[in-house]
């Protein structure tokens, strides 16, 4: 019987992963709905992956930093550090050009003191994290995975840690908790989507997004 349990244990956990390996690291697999924000440039199509080919990834960080003001709104953020994300996977140069300027913009005084700097930094962190999973579980096709260069984890960088901040800093705010909740599994996860649920106003794009 004790076997049996062990057995019937290990077969849940596999079905587990199997599952979300089969749903995409949601910071990545799940485009968000940003309503009219402006957007890095992007492809029509079904799925997750749909860059706009003709874009010139060597403008990546600046189109990026443009689109990151202090009035874009948080799921715009999300949904451009997605394309970004993706973008930049395809060019190491420029997947570390990015981080670099991200996350200067946090480091700095100014940046310190800004929620919304912090939760960038957290969130492209956190987004190139989950990016590693895409080449690790296999979800690209030959031509993509030999150019897929976000194949190891960012080391020494907790980007969740850095919008839990980011919340903290604003007293509350439903749209970054409905990111945290992207970012963990369990018990944390259930808690952050739960404060993002009850913060979101009925018809709002959070409430939207929510629903997916």
């Amino acid at each position: 019987m004790l076997n049996r349990s062990r057995s019937l244990i290990a077969l849940g956990l596999v079905l587990s992963l199997a599952a979300v390996a089969e749903a995409g690291p949601p910071l990545i697999c799940h485009a968000f709905d940003a309503g009219t924000a402006s957007l890095l440039p992007w492809s029509e199509g079904q799925g997750w992956n749909n860059p706009d080919r003709s874009y010139d990834v060597k403008k990546l960080t600046a189109d990026t930093l443009r689109l990151l003001t202090p009035d874009a709104p948080i799921l715009a953020r999300m949904e451009n550090l997605r394309r970004a994300t993706i973008y930049a996977a395809s060019d190491r140069e420029v997947a570390s050009e990015l981080m670099a300027a991200v996350m200067g913009r946090a480091q700095s005084v100014e940046g310190a003191r800004d929620p919304l700097a912090q939760f960038d930094a957290g969130y492209l962190v956190e987004s190139y994290r989950q990016a590693t999973h895409i080449y690790k579980w296999d979800m690209l096709t030959s031509a993509e995975r030999g150019k897929w260069t976000l194949r190891s984890e960012p080391t020494n960088i907790d980007g969740y840690a850095l919008v839990t901040k980011a919340i903290t800093m604003t007293g509350t705010n439903p749209e970054m908790e409905f990111a945290a909740s992207l970012m963990k599994e369990g018990p944390v996860s259930t808690e952050h989507r739960r404060k993002a649920l009850a913060g979101a106003k009925a018809g709002s794009l959070l409430a939207r997004n929510l629903a997916h």
